[in-house]
């Protein structure tokens, strides 16, 4: 009978001791998986495109975090490359120097671009316009000018813009502009673009959340480490250095325009440096826009927009596109949003 009892408490203290260990293994194991999965942001800022980017992703480690980076660099500046009207070797200046003159095979890429371009213009009734590189130089919103520039200064400027002169030929994949000296120019999609571009680029190597902010042109997928989303501030264009309102976002692109330091007082009105591609004259009456949009190309292109056509027109037409939402705080401090969007105000 003792050796059975002895037996016996042998075998309980070596189950005892097993369970001990199980349960030691099962903590070693949560605390690698939580390790293993383990993830922190990591972010880069840098002059691109003649604007600031900050590209921030979400990696496991440095060398991870700095080698996706590293692509949205990459394919950020072959963009540039492609719609730089400065660099004189790009299939956009050879558009520009063949203008009146000869139509210019490009990319299917750039093809594509100029023809959505096209389709925005038309959307918006030609308040967006890349031709608005055509525009003669009028305005200046450095402080300097201390009057309005002539009727006839102001009609002569805008002589060579229209998205109508934009010729396209699908068949040879040509792009040509029908007047002598017209010049097509990016700077109001430019950015979104290449902000879209890298996004596909680092969803397909499997980057699994990040943000690019391309000057206020910012496209996000994804959630931070901690699981939160993204969260966007929007400026206050009364104080810059302050915001008003905190918005999450959790996939897709925010693009905010504003006309915080770049605008000009003339005759007792504010006019922005926001120029109406059909008319010549500044926008007047709103300071800051901001588009929520599945791409920041699109959104990129109606901040402009708006701005352009005013908060009426402007809201009613966004109120019309699906998965659009839109900001508008006019020169008064008085916010307008669109139908279906909700401000957690600061």
């Amino acid at each position: 009978m003792f050796l059975y009892n002895l037996l016996f408490l042998i075998f309980k203290a070596i189950i005892y001791k097993l369970q001990i260990l199980k349960k030691h293994l099962s903590i070693v194991l949560i605390f690698f998986a939580i390790t293993a999965g383990a993830q922190s942001t990591f972010s880069r800022t840098l002059k691109l495109m003649g604007s600031r980017f900050d590209v921030t992703v979400v990696a496991k480690d440095s060398t991870e975090g700095n080698e996706n980076i590293d692509l949205a660099i990459a394919e950020i500046s072959r963009i540039e490359n492609l719609i730089s009207s400065w660099n004189p070797a790009s299939q956009t200046s050879a558009i520009n120097i063949n203008a009146g003159q000869n139509p210019v095979k490009v990319s299917p890429e750039l093809y594509s671009l100029i023809e959505r371009a096209i389709g925005l213009s038309k959307l918006t009734d030609g308040a967006f316009d890349i031709s608005y590189a055509s525009m003669d130089k009028i305005w200046v919103f450095d402080g300097s000018m201390t009057q309005m520039p002539s009727d006839t200064a102001i009609q002569s400027s805008v002589a060579k813009v229209g998205f109508q002169n934009i010729i396209l030929n699908p068949k040879n994949s040509s792009v040509f502009l029908k007047k002598k000296g017209m010049k097509i120019g990016f700077g109001g999609i430019g950015k979104g673009y290449a902000a879209d571009k890298a996004k596909v680029l680092l969803m397909e190597k499997g980057v699994t959340a990040a943000i690019i902010n391309a000057s206020g042109d910012m496209n996000t997928w994804g959630k931070q480490p901690n699981g939160e989303p993204w969260k966007v501030a929007i400026t206050n264009p009364m104080d810059k250095n302050k915001v008003f309102a905190l918005l999450p976002i959790l996939q897709g692109a925010v693009v905010t325009s504003g006309d915080y330091e770049k605008f000009v007082n003339l005759n007792g009105k504010r006019y922005a440096h926001i120029i109406d591609p059909r008319t010549g004259l500044p926008s007047t009456g709103i300071v800051s826009v901001t588009v929520f949009a599945p791409k920041a190309e699109l959104a990129d292109a109606l901040t402009t927009s708006v701005f352009v056509m005013g908060k009426e027109v402007g809201l009613n037409r966004v109120n019309q596109m699906p998965h659009i939402e839109c900001i508008i705080i006019d020169d008064k401090g008085n916010i307008f949003t669109s139908k279906n969007i909700e401000i957690e105000k600061l």
